[in-house]
C-alpha cells in the first residue's frame, strides 16, 4: 500500500460482500432465515386478504342500510342534504280514522208493564192456554191438577154478586177460568181483560164477591148452595184477576183456615207471574226488533 498514488477504482458490492465488522459466512444459503421470511409474507398477505373481505362486508352492509332508508323513493329528489325538509316540516304519522260517538243518549228499555196495561201494545197471543198451560201446577212442594178452562166475551155470565156488574160497567172484553184442584179444596181462577188499566183496576176495587167457580171435567161443584168460601181479587195492567176458593165436601172456608187459604194465595201469585211475563216477553221483543 502507498500513500499519495492512484487507488484502484471500487467495483459494486456483490451480495456475498461483508463490511467491516460483519461476521464471515460460508456459502451455505440460510434456510431458517428464509422460511420465517415466507411464512411473514404469507401472514401479511392473510392479514391483507381478511381486511379487504371487512371492508367488502361493511361496504355491503352500508349499501343495504341506504336502501332500506331510501326504500319507497322512485327517484332522486334531486336535493342535498341542507335542502331537505326539517323534522319539523316533516309528515307526521298517518292515522286511521277516530271512532265517533253518539252523544244522543240511547233511549230506555221499554217498561214490560206498558205492553200489560194498554190493548194497543198488548197484541201477544191470549188464551186460556196462554194464561194456565200444562196439566198441573207445581208451586214449591205443592202440586195442583189443573180442571176445566173457559173462555168467554159474556164477562158478566162469568161471575157473581157485585162484580157481574162492575165488569159490565167497566167495558170488560173476555174472561178466562180455569180450575185447580188439591186434596178436597178446589179454586177457580178468572182472568177479566180490558182495554185500559184504569178500567180492571176500578173492577177488581167494585167487586164484594168474586168469579163464578167453574166445575166439570172431574171436579165436581164448589161454593155453590150455602157454603162459605173465599174470593180475592186484584189487577195489573189491564187486567184484573180474582180467586174463588171452596171444598169439594160442600165445607165452609173458616178464617186463617191454611188448608183452603194457601191454594188460594198459590193460584193468585201464579196469574200474577203470567201476566208479568206477558208483559216481559213483549218488552224484549219490542227491544229487539230493528229502530225504524
Amino acid at each position: 500500500m502507498s500513500f499519495g498514488g492512484s487507488q484502484w477504482p471500487r467495483e459494486p458490492r456483490q451480495p456475498d460482500d461483508r463490511s467491516y465488522g460483519e461476521p464471515v459466512s460460508s456459502s451455505t444459503p440460510d434456510w431458517a432465515a428464509l422460511a420465517d421470511a415466507s411464512a411473514a409474507r404469507v401472514r401479511r398477505r392473510r392479514w391483507l386478504l381478511i381486511g379487504a373481505g371487512g371492508a367488502a362486508t361493511a361496504a355491503v352492509a352500508a349499501i343495504v342500510a341506504m336502501a332500506v332508508v331510501f326504500t319507497g323513493d322512485a327517484a332522486p329528489s334531486g336535493k342535498n342534504a341542507g335542502e331537505l325538509p326539517s323534522a319539523a316540516e316533516l309528515p307526521g304519522r298517518t292515522a286511521g280514522p277516530e271512532p265517533s260517538f253518539s252523544t244522543v243518549a240511547p233511549s230506555p228499555p221499554p217498561d214490560p208493564r206498558d205492553f200489560v196495561s194498554s190493548a194497543k201494545k198488548d197484541t201477544a197471543p191470549l188464551s186460556a192456554d196462554t194464561l194456565f198451560p200444562g196439566g198441573k201446577l207445581t208451586m214449591g212442594d205443592r202440586v195442583y191438577a189443573k180442571g176445566p178452562t173457559a173462555r168467554t166475551a159474556d164477562c158478566a155470565s162469568a161471575a157473581q154478586g157485585t162484580l157481574a156488574a162492575a165488569l159490565r160497567s167497566h167495558g170488560c172484553d173476555q174472561v178466562i177460568r180455569a180450575t185447580y184442584t188439591r186434596g178436597q179444596v178446589a179454586v177457580t181462577v178468572g182472568v177479566a181483560v180490558f182495554p185500559t188499566e184504569a178500567q180492571a183496576r176500578l173492577a177488581a176495587n167494585q167487586s164484594a164477591r168474586g168469579i163464578a167457580p167453574l166445575s166439570g171435567s172431574g171436579t165436581g161443584a164448589f161454593c155453590k148452595g150455602g157454603p162459605v168460601c173465599r174470593f180475592v181479587g186484584n189487577s195489573y195492567g189491564r187486567y184484573a184477576y180474582f180467586t174463588t176458593t171452596g171444598y169439594a165436601s160442600g165445607k165452609s172456608v173458616t178464617k186463617g183456615d191454611s188448608e183452603a187459604f194457601r191454594p188460594g194465595d198459590d193460584l193468585a201469585e201464579f196469574t200474577f207471574r203470567q201476566i208479568v211475563r206477558r208483559g216481559e216477553i213483549q218488552a224484549s221483543a219490542a227491544a229487539a226488533a230493528p229502530a225504524g
